[in-house]
Formats: structure tokens, sequence, C-alpha cells
């Protein structure tokens, strides 16, 4: 197995809108950085597959930044473990990486969050920011019929890519009620761009119907995906479908947080004024602090980038902007909060832990996850949790207070790589 290590100033764990961010400032304020990123290319979970193409005016700004600004970015690489103070260990799939750093930034990003309900691990029912990254990377969608279910303004965006792909997107059921949605859109004049972005959105789906109070019950086919049925109101209804794409809004990654022994409560990482952890030298920024979107992100990894180059007057000049944008993520959080019928969805027979076939009727005689998982190895499979973890969370109020290297599954034999064996990179 070989091993490269690499040293440097600020080291940024991810390379979506925060990280990009948060590395382009701190080499901008005369530091070294390094930039690593799992993914194949930067841009993390909204620029998928727009590195090389930007879709966005947006995206191709800070593309064009980063590229300009010399930062070092190594992508394809899963950080795994903390080997030593200060130095984390990665993998790509030939070589194990240990990155030792002085400062570090954590934009670990976040993932959907998936809600158990019968019928939900049938082929063809996939997540809607899963299916979208599929379609990025040539999936064929055209002609298929599609139905977007869940929370959140994921699923105006997702619908659109798919529909502009050629997808017959059949209906948006979105479970938040009416009069939630109808205060958001009372608020949106404060922040003009995201009205726009809304109108946007809705008027490439102006024939597409557009459910609130609506939620899927249950996935039916005989051994893939044939209809779904809807909770609409208080009618129920059956669409025939090829595809469904569910989304019940997104989790923050904190999985690395908690390894580093940064403190996380319900679920973000807590931070204080300049993006600083409860660990000295570690910050955070972007979803892993609170679900509050791209604008967000970007001003929070500016701040976090200033800060660990020692530039706390330049981070504390983007205050106000970070501000009104937490501002708007609280009104989206509040608007797409999930509903507690919601909770009912899975009977005793719905599997929960898709890994290791787990059902809901078994996990309801445990008091709590680490009881689970000593009888039923719940959150113990491939995933780590990753899936089932938000859903036991929403389901039995069970929450993930720590956890053990590797966070992903890895190789023994990086696990287990010899500092001697160690190629030097000092960047």
């Amino acid at each position: 197995m070989r091993l490269q290590r690499f040293a440097t100033e600020v080291l940024v764990i991810g390379a979506g809108p925060a990280g990009l961010a948060a590395g382009y400032t701190a080499v901008r304020s005369g530091r070294h950085a390094i930039l690593v990123d799992e993914n194949p290319a930067p841009g993390g979970q909204i620029w998928r597959g727009e590195w090389t193409t930007p879709r966005s005016s947006e995206a191709a700004l800070w593309f064009d930044k980063v590229r300009r600004a010399p930062l070092t970015i190594l992508t394809g690489i899963r950080v795994i473990a903390e080997v030593a103070e200060r130095t984390l260990l990665g993998e790509d799939q030939q070589t194990a990486y240990e990155f030792r750093y002085k400062t570090l930034i954590l934009a670990t990003g976040a993932r959907e969050r998936f809600l158990p309900f019968p019928g939900w691990t049938l082929p063809n029912v996939m997540g809607a920011g899963g299916l979208q990254a599929l379609v990025k990377m040539g999936f064929p969608i055209r002609g298929k019929r599609v139905v977007v279910a869940g929370t959140g303004p994921l699923l105006l965006a997702v619908a659109a890519y798919l529909r502009a792909h050629g997808a017959r997107v059949l209906m948006i059921a979105e479970q938040a009620p009416l009069s939630r949605l109808l205060w958001l859109g009372r608020g949106l004049w404060r922040f003009p761009t995201k009205a726009w972005q809304a109108l946007i959105l809705r008027g490439r789906l102006f024939d597409v119907p557009y459910r609130s109070s609506c939620w899927p019950l249950s996935a039916n086919g005989d051994g893939r995906l044939q209809s779904v049925t809807l909770q609409c109101g208080s009618r129920t209804r059956e669409i025939p479908c090829d595809y469904l794409a569910c989304g019940f809004h997104l989790v923050p990654n904190v999985e690395l947080a908690l390894l580093l022994r940064c403190e996380v409560r319900e679920g973000c990482v807590r931070v204080n004024e300049f993006q600083e952890t409860s660990r000295a030298n570690i910050f955070c920024a972007g979803e892993p602090t609170g679900i509050g979107g791209v604008d967000l992100a970007l001003v929070e990894g500016q701040i976090a980038g200033y800060a660990a180059a020692g530039r706390p007057e330049a981070a504390r000049a983007l205050f106000p902007q970070r501000d009104r944008w937490r501002r708007f993520a609280s009104r989206l959080n509040r608007t797409f909060a999930l509903r507690p019928e919601l909770k009912k969805l899975p009977d005793a027979q719905t599997i929960v832990c898709r890994c290791e076939d787990v059902p809901r009727g078994r996990l309801e005689e445990y008091r709590s996850w680490r009881e689970a998982k000593l009888h039923t190895r719940c959150g113990m499979g491939p995933c780590q949790g990753r899936i089932c973890g938000p859903a036991v969370e929403f389901l039995f109020g069970w929450t993930m207070e720590s956890i053990r290297p590797p966070i992903f599954p890895a190789r023994v034999e990086s696990l287990i790589a010899s500092p001697e064996q160690g190629e030097s990179v000092w960047r």
C-alpha cells in the first residue's frame, strides 16, 4: 500500500461552495491550503458535474476564482480517520494519504433525508438529489414518468432539472401545508434573488401539479416500482409512474466533526462567530452548521477562511451577510419542518435499516440506538447509519452521540499503512 503524506497550514475537507470559498479565502490571505474532496471534481452536490461546464453564473465565478488561486485541490480522496493530533487519514482506490495541518476547516456538506414507507426499497424509488446526480452523469430519463415527493426547495429544482432532460414529471408532492408555503412566499420580497429563482423554477413547471399537504403512503409494484399511492389532504390517489424521487429535506454531514470530538447539538456542529468549533483551530462552514443553502455556505466559508488565516476583521465584515442568509435559512426550515403524520408511514414490516434488513417492528423493542445496534445491527452496515440514522432519529428520537473510525468503509491496508512506507509531499 502506497502512502503519501501532505503537510499544510490550512486543510479544507469538502469542495462544495463552503469549502471552495474557505480554501480560496485562506490562500488569498497568504496561507498555504489544501482542499480535499471525495468526488471526482469540485462543486459539491449543488454544483456536481459543473467544474468544466458550469450551468450557473455563481458556479462559474467561483470556479474561475479557485482556478486562478494557488490552492492545491485533491479530489477522489475520502477522509476516513484521525491517526494523530492534527493528522487525518484518507484513501482513494490505490493510495492512502496522511494530511497534517495547523488549522482544519470542515465543509462536509449535507445529504438527503430518507424516510421509510411501505415499498420504499423497491427498485426505481430513489432519492430526489440522487436521481438528479445520476442524470447529470448520463443516466437515461427521457420519456420516463416521474413523481417527485418529499419536502423542501430541492423538489422544485430536481423536477425542473429532470424535465429539462426529457422526463415526464407527473406531480410534485410537498408535505408542508399551504399555510406555511404562503407564509414563506410573503417573506420572499426580502430576498429578491430567491423570489426570482422560485418564479423561474415554477415557470419551467407551469403545467406540473404541485400539491401541498401531500406525501407518499406507499410505493407499489411487483419487483419494481409501478405506482405510488399519495395522501393529498384528506384524499388518497394512486399514480402510475416509472420513478419516484423522494427527498425529505437535508441532513448535515457531521460524522467527521463527531470523530474529532467537536460539539454537535441537534444534529449540527456548534460554532462561534468566526465559525470555530469547540475544538481550537478546527472551523466548520456550510451545511454541517445548519442547513442554509448555497449563499449561506459561501459566506460562512469565507468567514472561516479569513479566521483560519488570522484575519478576524475581514471575517467580521461578512457577519451582516451571514445574518441575512441565516434569517432566510430559518424561514426555510420552519416552512419545511416534517409533519408528525410521517412518523406513522412505516408499519411493523417496513424495512428501516436497508443495509441490515431491520424492520420497524424490531426497533420498537428498544429504547436507544445503541441498544438497537447491539441487538439488530441497525446502522452498522456499509452506509454506517447515514440513511437509517436520520430516519430513526425522526421516528424514535434516537441520536448519534459518538462515532468510531473509520467513518467510511475502508481498506485494511490503508488503516495499517506504516509511516515508514510513506512518501512525504510538502506542498
